[in-house]
C-alpha cells in the first residue's frame, strides 16, 4: 500500500540459564515483539552455565547472530534478557545494528499505548531511567579521542551535558507526577467518603481484563489479542444485584519479569490496586502457562503491596478452554473463583452474583422511621441501598428495612437532616452470608 510504514524485521535470541528453563518466555517475547509492531523473521536460542559479562549470549553466539541479521536483512536483534549498558554496546558491535533487550521493548511497547497525559509522563519517566543508564553509547565516536590541543575531554564534557538535562528532565517529571498523584489520592479519597467499594481487574496481560471490563460496564475500552493493548487506567460504576454499587478499575497487565522501573514509574496508577477493596484476578484459562502467570502477577502484587486486599479469581476464556461456568466457595462459603468468557458472555451473570456476595457479606438490616420531612433521606436509601421492605405508619411516617454494612450506616447516619431517632433497633437482625 503507497505510503505505508514498511515494519522492522526483528531477529529474536533467547538464552536458556540453569534454573530457568522457561519455553513459554520466548513465545512471551515473540508476543511483545508483534505487539511492538515488529515482523519476527528469526529466531536464534542458544544455552548457557552463566551470562556472559561482555556480551550476556557469549562471543560465538554473538557473531552467529551477526550471521543470521545478514542472511534474514533483520533491522534490529531483540534479546529477551535484560542487558546491562556495556553488554548492548558490545553486541551491536559485533551484530553491526541495532540490539534491543527486554527492558527497552516492553517500554517502547508501553510508549505506543499510553494515551493519557498522566501515562506518557509514567512512561517518559521510565524511558529516561532505562536511558540514562545508556547515554554513553550515542557518544562513543568523543571517548575514542585521546586528546591534545583543541581535543581535550570533549566526550566526557559533552556526556556530562547530556546526562544533566536527562537528570533535570526527570526531576521535572518526577514532580509533575507527584502532582497527579496528589489529585488521584484527592480524588480517591472523595470516592471513599460515598460508602462504594472499588473493584480493581488485574491479571496477566492479554488475559482479557478490558474485555471483561466492557462486558460488565457496557464501556468500550480498547481491547486486541495483543500484549498490552491497554494502558491507562479506566474507572465505571457498576451496578450489581441486591442494589449493590461499586466502582470497576481496569488496570495495566503484567508480564515475566516485568521491568522495576516501570512498577516505579507507574506507582501512582499501581496505587489503585493498593487501595481497592478487592481484587478480580483474571486468569486465561485457556493458556498452560496459567499457573505461572498467576504466580507472576501474585508476586508483582506483593512488590505494590497489594498482597492482602481479597481476591476473586476470574478463569476467563472458557470457551477456549471447554470448561463450563461455575462458582466456588471457599471454607467459609464467600465465593472465591468464577470461571466465565467475557468474549461470549457466558458465566457473566455468576460473576455479578459472586461479586454481590462478597459486598453484602457484612451487612445487617436496619429499621428506619422517616418522617414525611424526610423524603430526601429516603430517596438517598432507594439510590444508594438495597431497601428490603417499606410500609407507611399511621402518622404518615415510613418504616423502611434497610440492608446496610457499617460503612454505609456510618455515612448515611452523618447526612444533613437526619437525626438519630430516625433509626429503631440499631443492627437487630445480622443478614446471611449471601444476603438473603
Amino acid at each position: 500500500m503507497p505510503g505505508r510504514r514498511r515494519r522492522e524485521r526483528a531477529l529474536l535470541v533467547h538464552v536458556h540459564l540453569p534454573g530457568r528453563y522457561e519455553p513459554e518466555d520466548l513465545e512471551e517475547l515473540r508476543r511483545l515483539a508483534e505487539s511492538a509492531g515488529a515482523e519476527v523473521c528469526g529466531v536464534v536460542t542458544g544455552r548457557r552455565d552463566a551470562p556472559d559479562a561482555a556480551t550476556f549470549i557469549g562471543r560465538g553466539k554473538a557473531e552467529e547472530i551477526a550471521a543470521q541479521v545478514t542472511a534474514t536483512s533483520a533491522d534490529l536483534v531483540l534479546v529477551n534478557h535484560e542487558l546491562s549498558p556495556s553488554q548492548e554496546r558490545n553486541l551491536e558491535k559485533i551484530v553491526g545494528g541495532r540490539v534491543l533487550d527486554r527492558v527497552g521493548l516492553i517500554l517502547d511497547i508501553f510508549a505506543q499505548r499510553a494515551q493519557s497525559a498522566e501515562g506518557k509522563l509514567q512512561v517518559e519517566l521510565a524511558q529516561l531511567e532505562h536511558l540514562s543508564t545508556r547515554l554513553v553509547r550515542g557518544w562513543t565516536h568523543l571517548e575514542r579521542q585521546k586528546g591534545g590541543i583543541g581535543l581535550r575531554g570533549p566526550g566526557e564534557t559533552q556526556l556530562e551535558v547530556d546526562r544533566r538535562l536527562v537528570r533535570d528532565r526527570i526531576k521535572k517529571l518526577n514532580e509533575r507526577l507527584e502532582r497527579v498523584s496528589v489529585q488521584r489520592r484527592s480524588r480517591r479519597r472523595a470516592r471513599h467518603k460515598v460508602p462504594i467499594p472499588t473493584i480493581s481487574l488485574v491479571g496477566y496481560t492479554n488475559a482479557g481484563k478490558s474485555t471483561l471490563f466492557n462486558r460488565l460496564t457496557g464501556a468500550s475500552v480498547y481491547s486486541a489479542d495483543q500484549l498490552f493493548a491497554t494502558l491507562d487506567p479506566t474507572m465505571r460504576r457498576l451496578e450489581l444485584p441486591g442494589r449493590v454499587s461499586v466502582v470497576l478499575a481496569d488496570t495495566v497487565g503484567f508480564v515475566r519479569h516485568l521491568p522495576h522501573d516501570l512498577v516505579e514509574a507507574f506507582k501512582s496508577t499501581l496505587e489503585e490496586v493498593a487501595e481497592a477493596d478487592l481484587l478480580l484476578h483474571v486468569v486465561d484459562q485457556s493458556s498452560p502457562e496459567r499457573n505461572e502467570q498467576q504466580q507472576r502477577v501474585n508476586e508483582v502484587l506483593a512488590e505494590i503491596g497489594a498482597a492482602g486486599i481479597p481476591q476473586l479469581t476470574v478463569f476467563n476464556k472458557i470457551d477456549l478452554s471447554g470448561d463450563a461456568p461455575r462458582t466456588a466457595m471457599d471454607a467459609t462459603g464467600q465465593p472465591n473463583r468464577v470461571w466465565l468468557s467475557a468474549q461470549t458472555g457466558t458465566g457473566i451473570g455468576e460473576l455479578q452474583e459472586a461479586l454481590s456476595i462478597f459486598f453484602r457479606r457484612d451487612r445487617r438490616l436496619y429499621r428506619f422511621w422517616l418522617p414525611p420531612e424526610a423524603g430526601r433521606l429516603r430517596s438517598i436509601l432507594h439510590e444508594r441501598f438495597e431497601v428490603q421492605s417499606e410500609r407507611p405508619l399511621d402518622d404518615g411516617t415510613m418504616e423502611l428495612m434497610v440492608a446496610l454494612n457499617r460503612a454505609q450506616h456510618d455515612w448515611f447516619t452523618q447526612q444533613e437532616g437526619y437525626d438519630p431517632r430516625f433509626l429503631q433497633d440499631d443492627g437487630a437482625v445480622v443478614l446471611a452470608p449471601t444476603g438473603s
